[in-house]
């Protein structure tokens, strides 16, 4: 009765926000409650056990890093400076907004990476005026696919990484990142072609209006702006290196956040800070990982995982396979945290039960967690983080008219990523 319940409310939370008719965090946050209400677990038990309140941190904390930094002009001196430099054309600007993000998303992790650079993609299309929904589609599609390149890059490779004790940082790179490559290669033609005439059509900026340009004038130089550059450098260089120093990222980017605070107090007040905070999207997840918690507290993702692995009899190649499209099929619209929460321990118990060499069962997951976020706007936490943005800023990114680009893109990519399993594991 209680998975009834479970399904039953998850379903029809997301027929609400497919209809887009309510406020997403709302609709989130009454599945979430109702769930509580109907004895599916308790309130203390869904927000200390299935709240990701790491993610919430790090989401919070570089979110007021940013929107500080943001009062120093910095954003809007990059913006005109990549304008300049791509001449005011929107296609070599496409190209390079999907480069600079997935090359980011690689090195940082993607959520930080549309953080730091979704308000510079808006300030440089509002510049422009460019139409926003094919920048917007590229950063969310480039984030997801960089990320999946490295162990730092998206939350289910954190979570692999964590749990196999020889993949290192190294590890990813050889196995996945020349897959990776590849997917981006082939999603950016895909891209240009889908989106070509509507960025022909948007024309370009004039000679003239690029010379008027100057990106300096739109610096404010004061401390603040040498003190926030320097903690967002420093926070970024943390999260590069919190392997080493053995600090987890949600609590490097507090500390940044914290420390800016306290730096910037004479020159904008906590209070104004903290209005501007995007509440709508933590409150969101928050919702959203209670509903997800639901299916497991209830054993549906456990019973979905072990059905599809019963499927495979027990083969290595075929397990693999299956793995792969599970993950990168449920990834699209579900949370790819608990899935891959609930694989790990099914992958080792299939290692107890004697069957060997199951690494490509591991990169096989890490392609579909991560690959299959690009499935719609639920699919990952970039995704979310960077339609919040884009609606505090006036633009609005439709979550069918997503998913229609999205789910054609992870097909690809899924296409692909067993074409290279094959080829290279069997």
């Amino acid at each position: 009765m209680e998975a009834i319940i479970a399904v039953t409310v998850f379903v029809i939370s997301y027929i609400f926000l497919l209809l887009e008719k309510i406020n997403r965090a709302l609709v989130a946050l009454c599945g979430a409650a109702i769930l509580i209400v109907l004895g599916i677990f308790t309130i203390d038990s869904a927000l200390s056990t299935y709240v990701d309140w790491s993610t919430i941190v790090l989401l919070f904390s570089m979110m007021v890093l940013i929107t500080i930094t943001q009062r120093t002009g910095i954003f809007e001196f990059i913006a005109l400076w990549m304008i300049q430099r791509v001449e005011g054309r929107p296609i070599p600007l496409f190209i390079w907004v999907g480069v600079f993000t997935a090359f980011g998303s690689a090195l940082l992790d993607n959520v930080t990476t549309v953080l730091l650079f979704v308000p510079v993609l808006l300030h440089m299309i509002r510049k422009l005026d460019l139409p926003a929904f094919p920048y917007l589609v590229m950063v969310i599609i480039s984030s997801n696919i960089g990320g999946t390149a490295t162990m730092i890059g998206d939350p289910p490779n954190i979570m692999i990484g964590q749990a196999v004790e020889h993949f290192t940082f190294m590890s990813f790179l050889v196995h996945l990142a020349p897959v990776v490559i590849f997917i981006f290669a082939i999603t950016m033609l895909i891209l240009l072609v889908l989106f070509s005439k509507t960025l022909q059509k948007a024309g370009r900026m004039r000679s003239d209006q690029l010379a008027e340009l100057d990106p300096k004038d739109s610096l404010k130089k004061t401390p603040l702006l040498y003190q926030s550059l320097t903690v967002l450098a420093l926070t970024i260089l943390g999260f590069m290196f919190h392997g080493f120093i053995h600090v987890e990222l949600n609590t490097i980017a507090l500390m940044g956040a914290l420390l800016l605070l306290l730096l910037s107090e004479k020159d904008a007040y906590c209070e104004t800070i903290f209005a501007k905070i995007e509440w709508t999207t933590l409150f969101f997840f928050i919702g959203l990982f209670v509903l997800v918690g639901g299916l497991e507290q209830t054993g549906i993702i456990d019973e979905m995982a072990i059905a599809f692995i019963n499927l495979t009899e027990g083969n290595q190649m075929t397990s693999s396979f299956v793995i792969l499209w599970s993950a990168g099929l449920l990834s699209g619209f579900l949370d790819n945290i608990p899935y891959v929460a609930s694989m790990i321990p099914i992958l080792f118990e299939l290692e107890e039960f004697g069957m060997s060499a199951i690494d490509p069962m591991w990169w096989a997951l890490a392609l579909g967690a991560c690959l299959g976020g690009n499935g719609s706007l639920l699919g990952a936490s970039a995704n979310v983080v960077v339609a919040g943005i884009a609606s505090t800023h006036g633009v609005r990114i439709r979550f069918i008219k997503f998913m229609v680009y999205g789910l054609f893109v992870v097909l690809v990519s899924l296409i692909i990523s067993s074409v290279y399993l094959y080829f290279r594991y069997f």
